[in-house]
């Protein structure tokens, strides 16, 4: 499983941890790969789990239900707590694009001692995780929450900016250190099968957006009452 893990987590550690009844040492553990374990657990398509030995001869280890039940215990239990840095580097990062690279670039830069502002060109934090991903699969307070914690840490946000267009690329290397662009992959991908054409067929990256905006109390229908 831990091979299987794109980020390299330590699995069977915190698995035997969550056994012994060890949730404060295992959530350590799991931070110590992961920086949103809520967010993997829940939309992680679990490819650890397709290389758990034990899927050999029967259902393998349902490790993303005990990522989330390790992620979601350490919140009840107060656990998750600001991190900010002891000592200051007088570094100042941008990050382009608040989406969860964007967001663990953030933390981890935020959390080594420099002065990090992270841009989004949407109107709120959080990329496809915010508008991309439907409520049903993961409640936008588990990035609210997560977000809490990073402004703590001290890490600066700026909602509405787009990189390019409100603000210049030689502006952003003029005004700080570094710049890190971790923008989203946001562009449609169309299928050209039979039937593509047929009506009450939408594409998911221009519904989505729409459907979490209603979500979120928006008002998104055109002057004809209709989505756009």
């Amino acid at each position: 499983c831990h091979n299987g893990c794109p980020l390299g987590n330590l699995i069977p550690e915190w698995n035997d941890l969550v056994r012994t009844d060890r949730w404060r040492d295992a959530i350590e553990r799991l931070h110590a790969t992961n920086n949103f374990p809520e967010f993997t657990g829940r939309l992680c398509p679990a490819p650890c789990e397709g290389s758990c030995v034990l899927g050999i001869n029967q259902d393998p280890v349902t490790i993303k239900q005990v990522e989330v039940e390790i992620i979601d215990n350490a919140f009840a239990e107060g656990w998750v707590v600001p991190l900010p840095p002891t000592k200051l580097t007088g570094k100042t990062v941008a990050v382009v694009g608040s989406g969860p690279a964007g967001l663990a670039a953030a933390q981890q830069l935020t959390r080594a001692g420099h002065t990090v502002t992270v841009f989004e060109r949407d109107d709120r934090i959080g990329g496809l995780l915010r508008y991309g991903i439907p409520e049903f699969k993961m409640e936008k307070r588990h990035i609210d929450r997560r977000l809490d914690q990073m402004r703590a840490e001290g890490t600066e946000f700026r909602a509405g900016v787009n990189v390019g267009v409100d603000i210049t690329a030689a502006q952003l290397r003029a005004d700080f250190d570094a710049v890190v662009l971790a923008g989203g992959a946001t562009a449609r991908r169309d299928l050209p099968i039979p039937g593509r054409e047929l009506d009450g067929i939408h594409q998911a990256m221009e519904f989505l957006p729409w459907a979490n905006r209603v979500q979120l109390g928006d008002d998104v229908l055109g002057d004809d009452g209709e989505p756009p």
